[in-house]
């Protein structure tokens, strides 16, 4: 590999905003380390193929964390210039009295508990100039939520933004960049189609605020047009 290119890991890249990231970071001349869930056949895999080698695709079941560790492993000898958390659920607009305690349990893990593990695990990997960021959303910010709805999705990612906060405060010397990433309401499954954006609109605005905030230490919260957005 070319040593002068950047690496960027991408935790959750099979589809949606997380493949769509791989291919603007490929096209923006990095190298990209892409993970799927299952060793079945995805979109990464293609991008892969068309890649000449600069994309590399990782299995890894986030909320298992042995296989956390094992990547982490496999990862060893790499220096990663981004690691950036993009895999999330969303279990349905359900009041949050009606949610069930392994629905709550099973979004909770998924959406800010695994997150962190990876954070912690494979932060290590990510050089001083480097990047450490996360897939957020406004839907996690107290102060814009004046309409209520999505009760479990809007409190996990806030549980996710405290906790990249936390990791932030005990690491208060590093020179690394933390970033919480609101990608906008794009028209995912998760999104729904009735969302503002296509998955082309709002991706190279994310990968050009990742790369603008390179080398700014400290956690930032913004948005795919790199507008701060309200904890």
């Amino acid at each position: 590999m070319n040593d002068t290119r950047k690496t960027a890991v991408i935790i959750g890249a099979s589809r949606a905003l997380g493949l769509g990231l791989a291919a603007e970071f490929l096209r923006r001349g990095w190298d990209v380390i892409g993970t799927v869930r299952r060793s079945r056949r995805t979109g990464l895999h293609d991008l892969a193929d068309a890649s000449g080698g600069r994309l590399t695709v990782e299995s890894l079941e986030m909320t298992e964390p042995v296989q956390i560790s094992a990547l982490g492993d496999r990862l060893a000898r790499r220096t990663l210039d981004l690691l950036f958390v993009n895999a999330a659920i969303a279990r349905g607009d359900v009041p949050i009295g009606e949610v069930p305690t392994d629905m709550f349990t099973e979004v909770m893990i998924t959406n800010a508990l695994s997150p962190m593990r990876v954070v912690e695990s494979l932060g290590p990997l990510v050089a001083p100039t480097g990047t450490i960021g996360v897939m957020s959303s406004d839907q996690g910010s107290i102060a814009l939520n004046t309409e209520g709805g999505q009760d479990l999705y809007r409190a996990s990612k806030s549980a996710l933004n405290q906790l990249m906060r936390s990791y932030a405060a005990r690491h208060a010397e590093d020179t690394r960049t933390l970033l919480l990433m609101d990608p906008g309401w794009v028209r995912t499954e998760l999104g729904g189609p009735d969302a503002d954006l296509s998955v082309e609109e709002s991706v190279p605005g994310v990968a050009e605020t990742i790369e603008r905030h390179q080398g700014e230490p400290g956690l930032h919260f913004l948005d795919y047009e790199g507008k701060v957005v309200p904890w």
